[in-house]
């Protein structure tokens, strides 16, 4: 395997956002992973909604497969998250897709 040392001037292979205040939070590794992903997503590639608020479309299998987890596990992930206060997932109508909100916590928190 080759490697290289950092030096202050070494440029960062792309990386996703980690905020510091997951560290602390009782969630999963996984649902941490998770919310970074959909942070990332929500950067790059969100929409906004009617009110100028961004959000992402990530189904559940797109997110499995994004994350090399089982549909089960992303599911209780989600979960996790929503009941951390981390997303709000917005379930449309039939056809429609979810939106999910992702959600920044506040400091102190």
């Amino acid at each position: 395997m080759e490697y290289e040392f950092m030096t202050a001037d070494t440029p960062l292979p792309p990386c996703m956002p980690f905020p510091k205040a997951l560290a602390g939070l009782s969630v999963s590794s996984t649902a941490k992973v998770m919310y970074c992903r959909m942070l990332d997503a929500m950067l790059t590639t969100g929409e906004e909604d009617e009110n100028g608020i961004l959000f992402v479309h990530f189904p559940v299998t797109q997110l499995a497969a994004a994350l090399s987890r089982c549909e089960m596990t992303v599911k209780r992930s989600l979960n996790e998250l929503e009941n951390a206060g981390l997303i709000m997932r917005v379930r449309r109508g039939a056809g429609e897709p979810n939106r999910i909100y992702i959600l920044i916590p506040k400091k102190g928190d």
